[in-house]
């Protein structure tokens, strides 16, 4: 109930700062539980992805500092939130998803990058998917990256992309990197399909900032 709640607010909001949102391609979302994934361009994204989706409600993680504040935690739960240790995921940070998924009631919204400063793509969405054997669907996020573009009400398009399949055996490094190649490729077509003279580039300043303080 909270999660419907907020993400009607949530969507009045977005309505009202920018109001030229755009979501493409909802045809291809499966009926069931699937991880959602796209690479990480702007602190809203994720926001965007969970409007663009509905009424599928979605999950997500948040590094764990956020939860030591009270109000903040109870927010974060009730939003379907749960915590992960940036630095040391620890076995929950699989667990926990391939459970609520297994359920059957949410998607989980998931940035291989980990971070909007890396193109670098990590496994964990990939091993979460095979674990808890749902799809994995690709989505990417094209629009304004600063505040107040976004006040300027510059378009934002989420697009999404077919179901990605997974591969069959054991899930070892070639694997990983043979998904890795899957997921990329579908993002750049995506990015494609909605601008071809779109662009993102990562600040590889930034990201080795958080790398060297183990953020990513």
């Amino acid at each position: 109930m909270f999660y419907s709640i907020a993400r009607g607010i949530v969507r009045v909001v977005v309505w009202l700062l920018n109001g030229n949102t755009h979501y493409q391609n909802k045809s291809a979302l499966p009926d069931g539980p699937y991880v959602l994934v796209g690479p990480h361009r702007t602190w809203w994204d994720p926001i965007m992805f969970a409007l663009a989706g509905a009424p599928r409600d979605y999950m997500f993680m948040a590094k764990e500092e956020l939860f030591h504040n009270p109000i903040i935690r109870w927010i974060l739960v009730h939003a379907n939130g749960f915590p992960v240790n940036r630095a040391h995921p620890g076995p929950s940070a699989i667990k926990t998803p391939v459970r609520k998924l297994r359920q059957g009631q949410l998607a989980l919204i998931m940035f291989p990058s980990g971070s909007r400063y890396s193109n670098e793509l990590k496994g964990g969405a990939v091993l979460i998917a095979k674990m808890a054997r749902v799809p994995l669907v690709p989505a990417v996020y094209q629009g304004p990256l600063r505040f107040r573009d976004l006040l300027r009400r510059q378009r934002i398009t989420v697009r999404f992309g077919d179901p990605i399949p997974m591969l069959t055996g054991k899930l070892d490094d070639a694997a990983q990197k043979e998904m890795g190649n899957r997921m990329q490729s579908a993002f750049d077509q995506l990015d494609q399909e909605i601008d071809p003279n779109f662009k993102y580039v990562t600040d590889t300043k930034k990201y080795a900032e958080e790398k060297e303080h183990g953020e990513v």
